[in-house]
């Protein structure tokens, strides 16, 4: 259809969209010459190669020009090392407490298991936290035996997470009772509950490390449900 004036005073006042730019068969074949020069330049493979790739070039290149790409590709690295801190659930001891956890919380989110090895729940939890320790390792991840932590603390509130963040305590879940699903809980119900705290976030996880729990049950590994729950602790405490 010819355009025509009109329609030029119909696209200034925006009633109909402005006209479509052409590009020329001519132009067309320029864009891409451009697009493949630019794959075959120098600059395009230097910003990509490897460290190992950048040594076999030395011989090739300004010794200068490469320094500056290998100091950027090893800071990139440095970089990613550093988003990548821990990754295992690790035990620490009483006199660890404030280095450990208030300390370092005010650098990294901490997510901290008062647990004891005879109970059934502390050991599904602990599956649980090594199994997202390994996923999320920007977020540090210890567990300290209860009583060890807090003296008198007693069975019936264990497993207990305290989570730390900024120096501060921000979240606690005492008891199976607490956590969702109970002695059902999944892999997936735990990392949605420390998601919802924000002592993790999806955008962290490492997508490389396999995840066997398909969020519909705890799982063969990790499944405790089946055993007997730990029976209330009798000893007389201050701690509810």
């Amino acid at each position: 259809m010819e355009d025509t004036e009109w329609n030029d005073v119909l696209r200034a006042r925006g009633i109909i969209p402005q006209k479509e730019v052409e590009i020329t068969e001519e132009e067309l074949n320029e864009l891409a010459d451009e697009a493949v020069a630019r794959f075959n330049s120098k600059e395009y493979k230097l910003e990509r190669a490897t460290l190992d790739e950048l040594d076999e070039l030395e011989d090739e290149e300004d010794d200068r020009v490469l320094e500056m790409y290998r100091q950027r590709r090893l800071q990139e690295m440095k970089n990613v090392a550093a988003r990548r801190l821990f990754g295992e659930l690790r035990q620490i001891s009483e006199p660890d407490f404030v280095r450990e956890v208030s300390d370092a919380s005010k650098q990294n989110w901490v997510v901290c298991h008062l647990f004891k090895d005879s109970i059934p729940a502390c050991k599904l939890v602990n599956a649980l936290l090594t199994r997202i320790a390994a996923q999320y390792r920007e977020t540090k991840f210890v567990k300290i035996v209860g009583d060890h932590c807090i003296h008198g603390y007693p069975d019936r509130n264990m497993p207990t997470l305290v989570i730390y963040h900024g120096g501060d305590m921000k979240r606690q879940i005492v008891g199976i009772q607490s956590f969702p699903g109970g002695m059902s809980c999944t892999l997936a119900d735990m990392e949605r509950l420390l998601i919802s705290i924000g002592a993790i976030t999806k955008a962290a996880k490492d997508e490389d490390v396999d995840d066997e729990d398909d969020g519909k049950g705890p799982g063969r590994v990790i499944n405790f449900a089946s055993k007997r729950s730990q029976s209330d602790d009798s000893d007389d405490s201050d701690w509810d």
